[in-house]
C-alpha cells in the first residue's frame, strides 16, 4: 500500500452514524458518543448511572446519557501480523485466539479480518458471517517482514459509515519493519475513527510507542504476553473489558463545532480511574446556499 493509495479516514465519533459522503458531523445536530472504561483497581465498575458522571467538553460541563452497551452491536475488527515470524505453533496460538474471540460474540455483533506481513490483506470485511472470518483466520499463510502501522490503517478503513461500537484488536510479535505510513499519518486517523484500539505485542520485543499512542488516542491499552500460549485469554479478556465499557452521549452545548474537543469525563464521589479517549475532532456544518 502506498500513500497515494490510502484512503483517507474522517470518520469521527457521531451518534447517529454521519452519511458516507459527509464522514464528519455537526455538534449542533448530531450527539458525540464516548466509550468509557472505569475501573476500581479490583476490575471494571458496574452500575454507574448518568448522574455518576461528569463530563468537560473543552472544559464545558456536558449533560450526559448512559446508552445501554448490550443495545449497541460490537464490531470487532482483527488486524493480526502475518509476517514469516509466526510460523508454527504461534500461527496456530494466534488463529485459536481470533476464534475464542468471536466464540464471545452475539448474533447481532459482526466481525472482520485484516492481515498484515510486508503487504496488507483485508481478510474479510465485516460480517456477522462468523463462520467466513473463521476459514479466513485459518487461510492464514505466514510470509515475508511486518508493517503494522499500514495494517492498523486499512482496519479502520472498516469503520468508515458503520453503525455500532468499534473494537480493533491489533496483535503482533515484532516490530514495524516495513509500512509505507509513519506513525502520526495513523494516529491522526484513529483520532478521526470510530474505534477503541486495543495492541497485543510479545514482552520479549521493545514496546512499541506508536501502537501505545494509538490506544491512549482511543481511550484503550497496550497488553505484552510473554508467549504466544497467553493469546486466546488476552482476547478474551479484551472483549469482556470492551463489553464492561460505558457508552456515554450528548450533544455537545456551550462549545463551538470546529476543531479539537478535550474531553474530559471523571466519576466525583468514588475513587476510581477513568479511561477514554483525551477527545474527537468536531466539524462545522456546511453553510446552506
Amino acid at each position: 500500500m502506498t500513500r497515494q493509495a490510502a484512503v483517507l479516514i474522517a470518520f469521527v465519533l457521531a451518534l447517529p452514524v454521519a452519511a458516507a459522503e459527509t464522514q464528519k458531523f455537526s455538534s449542533r445536530t448530531l450527539g458525540v458518543r464516548v466509550d468509557v472504561l472505569v475501573t476500581d483497581g479490583r476490575g471494571p465498575v458496574a452500575g454507574l448511572r448518568a448522574s455518576d458522571f461528569e463530563l468537560r467538553d473543552n472544559g464545558v460541563v456536558q449533560r450526559v446519557e448512559v446508552v445501554a452497551a448490550a443495545d449497541v452491536p460490537i464490531n470487532a475488527i482483527l488486524a493480526l501480523d502475518t509476517s514469516a515470524s509466526i510460523r508454527g505453533r504461534r500461527q496456530a496460538d494466534l488463529v485459536s485466539a481470533g476464534e475464542a474471540l468471536m466464540d464471545g460474540l452475539t448474533p447481532v455483533d459482526r466481525a472482520a479480518l485484516t492481515t498484515f506481513s510486508h503487504a496488507v490483506t483485508p481478510g474479510s470485511g465485516l460480517t456477522s458471517d462468523f463462520g467466513s472470518v473463521r476459514r479466513a483466520l485459518r487461510a492464514i499463510e505466514p510470509l515475508g517482514q511486518t508493517s503494522v502501522m499500514d495494517g492498523v490503517y486499512v482496519a479502520l478503513t472498516s469503520t468508515l459509515d458503520q453503525s455500532g461500537r468499534f473494537l480493533l484488536v491489533v496483535c503482533t510479535d515484532g516490530s514495524d519493519t516495513s509500512s509505507w505510513l509513519q506513525p502520526q499519518e495513523v494516529l491522526e486517523a484513529a483520532k478521526r475513527a470510530n474505534a477503541v484500539i486495543y495492541a497485543v505485542t510479545a514482552s520479549n520485543t521493545k514496546r512499541s510507542e506508536a501502537l501505545k499512542d494509538l490506544a491512549d488516542a482511543t481511550g484503550g491499552h497496550i497488553l505484552q504476553v510473554k508467549s504466544s500460549a497467553e493469546l486466546r485469554t488476552t482476547f478474551q479478556k479484551i472483549l469482556t473489558e470492551f463489553r464492561s465499557r460505558y457508552v456515554l452521549a450528548y450533544s455537545p452545548e456551550g462549545v463551538p463545532p470546529g476543531g479539537f474537543h478535550r474531553l474530559e469525563i471523571t466519576v466525583p464521589r468514588r475513587r476510581v480511574t477513568v479511561k477514554t479517549r483525551p477527545g474527537y475532532i468536531g466539524v462545522e456544518s456546511p453553510k446552506q446556499p
